[in-house]
């Protein structure tokens, strides 16, 4: 599986998160939990979605350690991805 991975480190819950692309793409705000099982092809929940007009943002919705990925769903390409947290 191609990605980009942005690990985020520990959120406290305030802050948001914008995000932006070069073309449409999936982005993912995971924890920890589920950022493992997105790297092992299990079911994983996440915040975000498929994005198809950048800038995006998403707020962080609780204290933790987090994690972005952003994929094409499967398909062949490359990503370019700026991410900038909001206190």
């Amino acid at each position: 599986m191609n990605f980009l991975h942005n690990d985020l480190g520990h959120l406290g819950g305030s802050e948001t998160i914008e995000v932006t692309l070069d073309k449409a793409a999936n982005v993912k705000l995971m924890d920890t939990a589920n950022f493992n099982r997105y790297l092992t092809g299990g079911r994983h929940q996440y915040y975000g979605g498929e994005v198809t007009r950048s800038p995006f943002r998403v707020a962080v919705p609780r204290y933790g350690h987090w994690h972005l990925a952003f994929d094409l769903g499967g398909f062949a390409g490359t990503i370019r991805a700026g991410v900038r947290v909001i206190a």
